[in-house]
């Protein structure tokens, strides 16, 4: 073999659900199969053949550690690249991982806020949000969080927010109610250009086998 394909694909996912549900794909589609240790602290993994790689990263960071080479590959959200706008190569999106970027408010303000000539937006996705009010003419000031957005309009901070959502639950549990969906979102698969361009056979036999999982998938749904 040579000297790329004989080292481990590496392959970025953010840590946490989704790092858990791109992991049970690889076994599901024959790729690999990977043990994370509980509690441990390392971020790299090897699968049983020593084919494949795991970085774990931050979600937001995924995007950037392909494309700067730490990872041939990576599994994030379509969310994530729309803010970012990373030039990669995005050959395949992915059945799970689904949540919806959305504007929410406090409940009892609803009614009130679209009459109001500025808002103040919480959000960790400035780019969508702006594009979003801009798009719907509406003036806005972006507050930038990295996490608990949900309490931004408790505290007065802000008159809305923008923000992913699942199951609706941390919202409701906030007095808040979602007002709009500005994109849906699943996971992608996302792959170096040069990467590519250097392991094409590898990459695409794992685009092949993810594609074949997601045609079963879908079949078993459908039944």
């Amino acid at each position: 073999m040579s000297g790329a394909d004989s080292r481990p694909l590496t392959i970025a996912l953010p840590a946490g659900r989704l790092a858990e549900e791109s992991i049970d794909f690889f076994a599901r589609a024959g790729l690999a199969e990977f043990q994370l240790p509980k509690g441990g602290r390392s971020l790299t993994f090897l699968d049983s053949t020593g084919r494949y790689q795991i970085l774990l990263v931050r979600s937001q960071d995924v995007p950037t550690y392909v494309l700067q080479g730490g990872a041939d590959a990576g599994i994030t959200g379509r969310d994530v690249l729309a803010e970012g706008g990373y030039d990669l190569t995005v050959p395949l999106e992915l059945t799970f991982g689904y949540c919806r970027l959305s504007l929410a408010a406090l409940e009892k303000d609803v009614a009130d806020l679209k009459s109001l000539p500025h808002l103040r937006v919480a959000t960790k996705y400035p780019r969508l949000a702006q594009d979003f009010f801009f798009r719907n003419g509406m003036s806005c000031e972006v507050i930038k969080l990295h996490g608990s957005i949900e309490i931004a309009p408790v505290l007065g901070m802000s008159d809305c927010i923008v923000d992913l959502v699942s199951t609706g639950g941390t919202l409701k549990a906030n007095g808040l109610v979602e007002m709009d969906t500005i994109l849906e979102s699943t996971a992608v698969l996302v792959v170096n250009r040069s990467a590519y361009a250097l392991q094409t056979q590898r990459i695409n036999l794992m685009i092949s086998r993810f594609r074949a999982a997601q045609r079963e998938l879908e079949t078993a749904a459908s039944s």
